[in-house]
């Protein structure tokens, strides 16, 4: 039987609890998978290596930030087979509805891609008596 860990940190993690949570193919309600049962306090480092990461990528220039995208779109269509089996067995769709989801996602990442130009902010000059008007984007920083 396959277990799931978390991928926390940009690693695959397994809960010191060594409770599972089964996971069904809704198709013939048989157990396909396990998940990991993961401890407050686990959970608490997740949200802890989330925060840091967030840090980190409110840093990241708007080029970098498109690259990793565009590379993410590459991944989702180079896995697209293996990303559509999953949707098949987790959910119960039919392949065609679970590439059309798939279709969806890479779109929606497609869109992102082009976030980065919307993060110049805008400048309007002499709206009024001398008065010049800008808006500059910056990331709002969370604090747990």
């Amino acid at each position: 039987m396959t277990i799931i860990g978390n991928f926390i940190g940009g690693k695959i993690t397994f809960s010191a609890s060594n409770e599972t949570i089964p996971v069904y193919d809704p198709a013939t309600g048989k157990v396909v998978r396990e998940l990991t049962q993961s401890t407050a306090d686990e959970v608490a480092q997740a949200i802890g290596v989330a925060h840091a990461a967030f840090a980190e990528w409110s840093k990241t220039s708007p080029l970098r930030r498109a690259r990793v995208l565009f590379n993410f779109k590459a991944l989702m269509e180079q896995h697209r087979d293996e990303l559509a089996a999953l949707i098949v067995s987790e959910h119960g769709k039919v392949w065609s509805d679970a590439l059309g989801e798939l279709t969806r996602g890479i779109e929606v990442i497609e869109f992102a891609c082009g976030i980065p130009h919307l993060l110049k902010g805008e400048y309007s000059p002499n709206v009024g008596g001398g008065v010049d008007s800008y808006s500059l984007m910056q990331p709002v920083i969370l604090r747990p």
